[in-house]
């Protein structure tokens, strides 16, 4: 078995149903459980907030995976560190530049760790004097906004560039049309975490839906 983190995105689960659905995957070999945070403003859709990350906590032993796709992220973080994200992940693109490195580091003192994710037209070179200071990258492979859209395989060509620049123990994420074919695409080129949603909740076998993105 690969060391690939996979981490399954409840933005695929059914909403009614999130306990149900978390201990699905979280009987089935998922690592992390990842949670999708829409503003409506850095992104055209909506989805949820801390209450929810908070209520997640209580049901799951997992890591939560809190994907910020927000703006102003440097105002919500110990929100979600509070309800109990265990990594906190913010865009490049939704912080000024100069504000970027107190807040990797105000999320560290939050007790979590960091993650900073880049938009399919975002160069990976924006982000390179950033990597020391980061626990994980996440490369988007479709625009960031909705679930199961199509894998854009130029934006893997991203993962190459940062694994020669990273550090070692740098956590590579990608996240977007992954199932078992373009999970190993990436994993070749360097990724060691993938995010799926629809691939999994909607597979009649989840057990084999995580294990295909472990191989």
């Amino acid at each position: 078995m690969s060391n690939v983190i996979v981490s399954p995105s409840i933005l695929s689960a059914d909403f009614a149903n999130l306990e149900r659905d978390i201990k699905l995957v979280e009987t089935n070999g998922a690592d992390w459980i990842h949670v999708d945070v829409m503003d409506g403003h850095f992104v055209p859709n909506i989805t949820i907030g801390v209450p929810v990350v908070k209520s997640l906590k209580k049901v799951t032993t997992l890591p939560l995976d809190v994907h910020l796709m927000i703006e102003n992220p440097q105002q919500y973080v110990d929100a979600f560190a509070n309800a109990g994200a265990d990594i906190l992940t913010f865009h490049y693109e939704a912080v000024p530049e100069d504000a970027i490195l107190p807040l990797i580091n105000k999320i560290k003192t939050l007790g979590a760790k960091v993650g900073i994710s880049i938009k399919p037209k975002t160069k990976p070179e924006s982000i390179e004097k950033y990597l020391p200071y980061v626990d994980m990258v996440l490369v988007m492979t479709v625009e960031p906004g909705f679930g199961g859209q199509s894998f854009m395989s130029d934006c893997a060509d991203k993962i190459e560039v940062i694994r020669k620049n990273a550090p070692e123990n740098l956590i590579i994420q990608v996240d977007g049309g992954i199932n078992a074919e373009t999970g190993k695409f990436c994993v070749d080129k360097g990724a060691n975490s993938l995010v799926a949603g629809s691939y999994i909740y909607n597979s009649t076998d989840v057990n084999s839906a995580i294990k295909s993105l472990k191989i």
